[in-house]
């Protein structure tokens, strides 16, 4: 059996992080700009333990934060992220990675695609699950538009007679006004507070270089209406936001947005578009996303140990919800609602 040496590492900085996050089973969230990007936004600082085989190459590795909130001390693969699969294929040199990673008592919660070592620790626990889709560049853009539904078909073409524009953004202010809409759309159709414009703003600068981080912006007689935020990482465009003015769904902008995204990923040479993860208690989405994918997969949320809360915790978990209803009441400034989700998000992983 291979001796292997487990080594502390950042997960930001260590050029060895760095290989496995570009090989197999890695993603946009387990990249060093992904991850410096949510660290920075929210003042975590990043963890890894990297697996070496006996001539110093990796063979694996795993990355978390820990947070220390009113909530207690626990630790997260990663927050606010899709998913962090562990960059591991093997169970064995994973048991050694979460054996050299995890001390005490402190719980481990982790996100992954079906297919990973983690789930079958018998340590770790399923808690919950979501649906991932894909949608596989095999082909030129007339064969993708072929293999889409005939509803996407149709309201891409109804979307051109109402004259809806996309346009394909990189710059700064794109996000900006992306953000805005982000927040609407969080506020007034699902009462929920939206990630810090700062968020937005870090993963601009980390992923602008090299046009790889995209922000497509619909406008319908002037008015932007709707939009999407896309990442490039290795050889997968990922569209990780995106949000609409109810008023104008009508004129079919979504979907304009998700054919200009796909026709991009094209363009750039790309394998895949991720379309990342969908509540399974939101159908509406995951109807719309699979319009447009033909792979479908569950992320599964993994957890160790047991959390019980005390009653102060409990307390301020109630608490925190009241005032997000009260934050996103319509009669409250769109401009208060957003500073207020720039306050309080970072308690919400």
């Amino acid at each position: 059996m291979t001796v292997l040496t487990v080594v502390a590492a950042d997960p930001v900085t260590d050029p060895r992080w760095r290989r496995l996050a570009a090989g197999p089973g890695a993603s946009l969230f387990t990249s060093p700009p992904w991850i410096n990007a949510v660290c920075r936004s929210y003042g975590f600082t990043p963890e890894a333990r990297i697996a070496l085989d006996p001539a110093g190459e990796p063979v694996g590795g795993f990355a978390w934060v820990t947070v220390q909130d009113v909530r207690g001390r626990r630790l997260s693969s990663l927050p606010f992220s899709d998913r962090a699969d562990p960059l591991v294929a093997d169970p064995p040199v994973w048991t050694a990675l979460l054996d050299a990673a995890k001390t005490g008592d402190d719980q481990l919660t982790l996100r992954c695609l079906d297919d990973s070592a983690a789930l079958a620790d018998p340590r770790l626990r399923a808690v919950g699950a979501a649906a991932w889709h894909g949608t596989p560049l095999d082909g030129g853009v007339d064969e993708l538009h072929r293999r889409i539904s005939g509803t996407s078909r149709r309201n891409i073409a109804a979307a051109g007679r109402a004259g809806v524009r996309v346009d394909v953004r990189e710059d700064l202010d794109a996000v900006r006004t992306f953000h805005g809409l982000h927040v609407g759309l969080r506020k007034h159709k699902y009462r929920l507070l939206a990630q810090p414009r700062e968020f937005f703003e870090n993963i601009w600068h980390e992923f602008h270089a090299g046009g790889r981080c995209l922000t497509l912006l619909a406008s319908l007689d002037g008015e932007v209406i709707a939009g999407a935020m896309f990442l490039e990482w290795d050889d997968v465009i990922y569209y990780k936001f995106g949000a609409s003015v109810p008023e104008h769904l009508r004129a079919r902008p979504n979907d304009a947005v998700y054919w200009t995204g796909i026709q991009r990923g094209v363009e750039r040479g790309m394998r895949l578009v991720d379309w990342g993860l969908s509540d399974l208690d939101q159908p509406g989405l995951v109807g719309f996303k699979r319009k447009w994918a033909s792979d479908e997969r569950r992320i599964v949320t993994l957890r160790s140990g047991t959390w019980l809360q005390a009653p102060e915790q409990e307390e301020f978990g109630r608490e925190l919800g009241e005032l997000t209803r009260l934050l996103t009441d319509p009669s409250v400034p769109d401009e208060v609602t957003a500073r207020a989700g720039a306050l309080l998000y970072r308690y919400f992983c």
